[in-house]
């Protein structure tokens, strides 16, 4: 980004905010993070990649910057999540700490763990490596018990602001901490009291059995989410952390927990609420462990990493929008496209779409930006060479022309996310094989078989003829033998590919190049 350009792009107005709002530091902490209790879906990902946006441009302004990524591992196992093996087992560690559930596919130590190393061991891949935290750990190790003394010695103080957003006040017996039983490892449990120190006093409400456990040395006591958030807001110094509708709504938990921060002693974080995140044509293809939902791999099955940032880096946080798997995956590439040539000077546009592009495509990438475009071949293109190839991507790259190691790298990548999208997604109307040695030949009446023959010499000079010619030549070819162009070309797509209608025929004969049509077209 330019020096004397502003950026009126969001994350650069957020940075400016926060710098704003927080004054100078010598660190800015922005956060995100998520109850690991099932798959990590595209939709929290909107928070992840939202806060590494805003990350960045801190850092564009020479900014030094923690960005933290808390799992919250340490809530209740609530529900066993659809397609999990072993239900009835799972459904024993009801009520329990996620991190104590076992991980039933056997990928890791723990069910919460499993959901963890899915995010992380993918983040990279889309240019985000926050520092992660494991609030399992920090609780059990005490390391927030000073801050669970806070809030007990601050207890009439919370219950009055958590008052102020409820239609029922809190019961004359509730107290700001909840604690997991020590018998049961479950929070079925009643806080019975405090000694106004570290000690607290509970019963477990199944066995009937009491405790006193010492916050500096427990690892069964932590706070309720509504205390949590904003105790670790004040613990971590955070400058920036956006949140969901659900918290973001009024009287949600944004709105006490930035007024309990204040408890802590400490203010809260610059914020914005995101949107959801809709997907549009996936056929009902369910593809994790809790059933209908699309995870960051199933959105780079389609997408290369830089196209996957550029749809969020492109789209403000409070706009709702479609990650598409039908044909909008044709648009969503061309618009990447341009804004690569535009950043690149290949495609002029007015100054202030210039540095809008720029800086969408800047934020788009994973690594260092790229000192060239990449090989520009449009995406529906690329899907008819793959198709023609059947998905060899070494033959279909080596149909076009000259490209650097670099632009070959990045078009190999697209081509497996093109070819992914080709058999799993595309409508059937948009797939198609050519004509192979055995397969049946099309029945020809004599003015047909006159027409291919006369499109067969037009193939043959294709090379050499202008395009004006040869489009010329292809619908003589039909009309000379007194065929409607429309039914000749159905003809034609027939023959190729078995089908009524297939991709723009001249263009497409073109592609497919003159050894492979006239292989077919000479049988007849």
């Amino acid at each position: 980004m330019s020096e004397q350009n502003v950026s009126t792009h969001w994350a650069d107005i957020y940075a400016d905010k926060i710098i704003r709002e927080k004054g100078e530091k010598e660190v800015y902490t922005c956060a995100s993070g998520i109850t690991p209790s099932g798959t990590v879906h595209i939709g929290n990902f909107r928070e992840i990649i939202s806060v590494d946006l805003v990350v960045r441009a801190l850092k564009a302004k020479g900014k030094q910057v923690r960005f933290i990524y808390s799992w919250d591992d340490y809530d209740v196992f609530r529900k066993v999540p659809k397609n999990m093996p072993q239900p009835e087992l799972l459904a024993t560690y009801l009520r329990k700490p996620i991190t104590l559930v076992p991980d039933t596919t056997g990928k890791a130590e723990n069910y919460a763990r499993a959901n963890e190393l899915d995010v992380e061991q993918i983040l990279p891949t889309v240019g985000v490596k926050p520092e992660f935290l494991y609030q399992a750990d920090r609780y059990r190790s005490s390391m927030y018990a000073q801050g669970m003394r806070t809030a007990l010695e601050k207890k009439d103080e919370i219950r009055a602001i958590l008052d102020e957003f409820r239609t029922e006040p809190l019961e004359a017996d509730w107290w700001p901490i909840s604690v997991f039983s020590s018998f049961t490892d479950k929070d079925t449990t009643t806080v019975l009291d405090w000694d106004g120190e570290w000690n607290i006093t509970y019963r477990d409400d199944e066995t009937g059995q009491t405790e006193t456990i010492d916050l500096r040395t427990t690892p069964y006591a932590k706070l309720p989410w509504r205390i949590d958030w904003p105790m670790r807001w004040a613990h971590e110094g955070v400058d920036f952390e956006p949140a969901g509708k659900d918290h973001h709504s009024e009287g949600g938990s944004f709105d006490t927990s930035k007024k309990v921060v204040t408890v802590f002693g400490a203010q809260p974080p610059v914020s914005f609420q995101y949107d959801f995140i809709s997907i549009k044509g996936r056929g009902g293809k369910i593809s994790s462990s809790s059933g209908e939902v699309i995870d960051i791999y199933d959105v780079l099955e389609v997408y290369t990493p830089e196209i996957t940032r550029f749809m969020f880096a492109g789209t403000r946080p409070n706009t709702e929008f479609a990650i598409s798997f039908d044909l909008d995956v044709l648009k969503i590439y061309e618009d990447y496209d341009t804004c690569e040539r535009i950043y690149f000077g290949l495609q002029e546009v007015n100054e202030k779409r210039k540095e809008k592009e720029k800086r969408i495509y800047e934020l788009s990438q994973v690594g260092e930006i790229p000192s060239e475009a990449c090989f520009q071949i449009p995406f529906r293109h690329l899907c008819n060479l793959l198709q023609l190839h059947e998905g060899d991507i070494e033959r279909a790259i080596g149909t076009l022309g000259e490209m650097t190691i670099s632009q070959k790298d990045r078009l190999r990548t697209r081509c497996k996310c093109a070819w992914n999208w080709i058999t799993t997604f595309a409508p059937e109307d948009f797939k198609y094989r050519l004509w192979h040695e055995g397969d049946a030949l099309v029945e020809l009446d004599e003015l047909q078989t006159k027409a291919i023959h006369d499109l067969v010499k037009v193939v043959e000079q294709m090379d050499v003829l202008e395009d004006k010619e040869y489009t010329t030549r292809l619908y003589d070819a039909a009309k000379l033998n007194g065929l409607d162009t429309g039914d000749f070309f159905k003809l034609v797509y027939s023959i190729m590919i078995g089908k009524d209608k297939g991709p723009k025929l001249g263009p497409f004969l073109q592609t497919c190049g003159k050894e492979k049509v006239l292989a077919i077209l000479t049988k007849y």
